[in-house]
């Protein structure tokens, strides 16, 4: 049985994150690692975030989800990767496979990165390879909500 997991390395924005939950839940993800600053869906008192619901359409609440510090991350990684898991970093890197030659494990952890700064070289590290979506235009990358619904519908 194909079980997909993400994990989302500081993402700054609420609504990139509300958006990554409802195509994760589209496309059947049993779970989402936030890493860091990466928003969650309720607040630091426990209470719905309206303007991450606005977005998520109510995913929030149909796909599990857990907020870990940065320096627990290493450790669900090596923990997935136990479990049978390969680990996807989605990244522009010098030895990254574009996405069309990609064929995913049974197991699949994506590891998406901050805005401007990408997956963290840390994670990078304990990744087992690492996926790039070709760009064709003058722009180097996608926003990183569109960039998920790319891997996790064309990365089969």
């Amino acid at each position: 049985m194909i079980e997909t997991r993400i994990l989302l390395d500081n993402i700054r924005s609420v609504h990139n994150v509300g958006s990554i939950f409802r195509t994760a839940e589209c496309a059947g993800v049993k779970k989402i690692y936030c890493v860091g600053t990466t928003p969650v869906p309720v607040d630091r008192f426990g209470r719905r975030r309206k303007d991450f619901a606005k977005v998520s359409l109510g995913a929030e609440d149909m796909i599990a989800w857990e907020h870990i510090g940065d320096e627990e991350a290493i450790g669900v990684i090596k923990k997935l990767k136990k479990e049978g898991f390969q680990i996807v970093a989605v990244e522009q890197e010098e030895d990254s496979i574009n996405i069309s030659e990609f064929r995913r494990k049974l197991k699949t952890l994506y590891i998406l990165g901050n805005e401007v700064d990408g997956v963290s070289g840390g994670l990078l590290k304990v990744a087992d390879l690492a996926v790039e979506i070709p760009m064709k235009g003058k722009k180097e990358s996608l926003n990183v909500s569109v960039a998920t619904g790319v891997v996790l519908f064309c990365g089969c």
